[in-house]
């Protein structure tokens, strides 16, 4: 698995941060958002099997599997626990993980989370694609073409077959990490009453919105996007320092 990782010094004892790309794409575009989240945190920004420059399996694999290979990935390179930013498919692939793999999350971040069961037809979804793209940036159509000829369409439209029907409005009932969904007013793809739904049904959910972004926000609005992260991701460290003053305490004779 091919991997963007920064070199920025940053404490030894704060939370790795792990971006994960969406349906065809890889971790191009979320060189946006990594370089605004490198002076605070290590960021790693692997390509999925399949995508990017990552070795191509010969079968497509599922969201499950997708999941299971991003929990190798973690454990072959000695990540350990860490905080996940997911965008798209990307969201579903790190519920997964929370519940496959739940030693390895902190938290997570759901930006534009896929799909609505209200639109599980694959027309329509193609349709909302279409009606984001005059809110992102012009260049992400350029990386988005070249990363889905990486790819392949067979191994896309596989893909989303799977992303389509990932119910993940309920998996999300299980995930106890907390969780921050991140949604954009101009996403046609996700519509806010999902993503509504969706923070209220996680046990530890909340949701953020950001004004006139689309679909890509890692990509289009990475200056307002980790405005909200960095709350949010700092308070993994604030937790654990109140852990330990907690615990400090509590052997005082």
């Amino acid at each position: 698995m091919h991997t963007r990782i920064s070199v920025a010094a940053v404490p030894d004892d704060r939370l790795p941060v792990i971006l994960v790309h969406g349906l065809g794409m890889s971790s191009r575009y979320m060189v946006p958002l990594a370089r605004h989240l490198a002076p605070h945190f290590r960021v790693y920004a692997p390509d999925l099997p399949g995508f990017g420059l990552s070795d191509k399996p010969r079968q497509a694999l599922m969201v499950r599997e997708l999941a299971d290979a991003l929990a190798a990935w973690t454990n072959a390179n000695g990540v350990g626990r860490a905080a996940f930013v997911g965008n798209s498919l990307g969201c579903e692939i790190l519920v997964e993980l929370a519940l496959r793999h739940p030693q390895l999350v902190d938290r997570l971040v759901l930006q534009g989370p896929t799909p609505d069961p209200e639109v599980r037809n694959l027309i329509r979804q193609a349709v909302g694609f279409f009606a984001i793209a005059p809110f992102e940036r012009w260049s992400l159509a350029w990386v988005a073409l070249t990363d889905y000829a990486r790819g392949g369409i067979r191994r896309y439209l596989l893909t989303l077959r799977s992303m389509v029907d990932n119910r993940i409005g309920e998996k999300v009932l299980r995930v106890t990490q907390p969780t921050l969904v991140v949604w954009g007013t101009r996403d046609y793809i996700v519509p806010h009453a999902f993503v509504v739904s969706l923070a209220g049904s996680l046990p530890d959910g909340r949701l953020a919105v950001i004004g006139g972004a689309a679909h890509g926000i890692n990509y289009s609005h990475p200056e307002a996007f980790t405005a909200i992260l960095l709350p949010f991701l700092l308070a993994a460290e604030q937790d654990e320092n109140g852990e330990r003053a907690a615990l400090r305490r509590r052997r005082l004779p």
